[in-house]
């Protein structure tokens, strides 16, 4: 495995010096999977091309993301592009796409198991998801998903969801050569290997509990019998000129963990809201929730945030036992960068996780618009967390 990335503004350059760099840091002339995460400064489409042809056209799965995360720094501008080239004789990988997930969750889960169903084997690890974080629903996918693949136990999914770099307009998925929206770009990993993970989310609950009166699906119209955004109204900051998704850093809704998974995560699993509707007063959250459910609002708290990255370390190392890991996929909530943290704190943090994991080791990901990776073995979604799983 190698990692590389480039901050270079001309996306052919910066695809180029990205691969190149993973290629040797490898020692990889033919890699047998590339992951790549950009921001969306780029034209899209030169840069992919760019990586395809620096490794002689590998199969090839990522999207982009509001930053880009390596081995000891992190980039969120609208310029960075980092690559991970992986040759093994260990691990196989496939890698397939659905598009137009729009047309209903349930029916993209339907159609990501029939492309995955034929790839599984009885040594298959993992899912890898990279899904446009704008329009994904994860419960109805999942649910649709691993009741069309019928296994014994849930094959486990892990990853992020693709951001813009805080636009709210357009994110983008790859497979190979095709760059699109409104998908997912899917890997499958089989072989001698595993996943080990961690995930926590730092956030405390604040103020009164609250209760959902109306919704359906993943969107919640009544909060206390008004709509959602007036119930809200005393928690968001005004201004049109901030955008929504940047006004709802300091806004999240925590809701008690399920009991069967309560040890594991924690009292509390927090939901970002991702849209909003000013006719009717909705928010859209990113998995689903039924009428009456309880909640808070949350915060993000910095202090919990550091500690919880030991928890992250301590989880993974748990699994692992004694085994070291050969990469490293990090997917880290874009509420939990820039946006909290100045650049020195944000590295120093982000360098504590990894030297005590392995300084050394292949890492890369990307600040996502959510987080999947499951808890125990319920394969979940998370906001405002980091996930992070090593594959060993």
């Amino acid at each position: 495995m190698g990692v590389g990335f480039s901050v270079h503004k001309n996306p052919a350059e910066a695809g180029k010096e990205a691969a190149l760099k993973a290629l040797q840091q490898g020692g990889i002339t033919k890699p047998d999977l590339v992951f790549v995460f950009a921001t969306v400064g780029y034209n899209q489409q030169v840069l992919i091309e760019a990586i395809r042809e620096a490794t002689s056209g590998a199969p090839l799965s990522g999207c982009s993301g509001e930053g880009i995360i390596t081995q000891g720094m992190v980039v969120e501008t609208n310029f960075g592009v980092c690559v991970m080239a992986i040759a093994s004789d260990e691990l196989r990988f496939a890698n397939v796409r659905v598009k137009e997930i729009t047309r209903g969750a349930d029916m993209a889960g339907e159609r990501l198991a029939a492309e995955v169903q034929p790839l599984l084997a009885l040594d298959t690890v993992a899912c890898f998801l990279f899904a446009d974080g704008l329009v994904f629903d994860f419960d109805p996918f999942r649910r649709a998903f691993e009741k069309s693949l019928r296994r014994d136990k849930p094959l486990p999914l892990f990853g992020g969801l693709a951001g813009d770099n805080w636009a709210g307009r357009k994110t983008y998925q790859y497979h190979d050569d095709e760059i699109f929206s409104q998908g997912i770009s899917c890997v499958v990993m089989s072989g001698k290997g595993n996943v080990a993970w961690g995930v926590s989310h730092g956030c405390v609950p604040t103020g009164l509990k609250r209760t959902i009166t109306r919704s359906k699906g993943n969107i919640i119209y009544e909060i206390d019998g008004i709509p959602a955004l007036e119930a809200l109204n005393d928690y968001i900051e005004e201004g049109m000129e901030i955008r929504w998704n940047k006004r709802m850093l300091n806004v999240c809704l925590g809701f008690k963990t399920p009991e069967h998974i309560k040890q594991e995560y924690g009292d509390f699993f927090v939901r970002y809201m991702m849209n909003k509707d000013d006719q009717d007063g909705h928010v859209t959250i990113q998995s689903d929730v039924k009428n009456g459910t309880e909640f808070w609002i949350a915060r993000r708290d910095k202090d919990l945030i550091r500690d919880g990255l030991q928890v992250i370390s301590r989880q993974i190392k748990e699994k692992m036992g004694n085994q070291r890991p050969k990469f490293i996929l990090h997917f880290e909530c874009m509420g939990r960068g820039k946006v909290v943290f100045r650049e020195q704190e944000k590295i120093e943090l982000l360098r504590s996780l990894q030297d005590d994991i392995g300084a050394d080791l292949p890492w890369i990901g990307f600040y996502t618009y959510g987080e999947i990776g499951p808890i125990s073995s319920y394969n979940s979604i998370h906001n405002f967390t980091a996930m992070v799983a090593a594959v060993y």
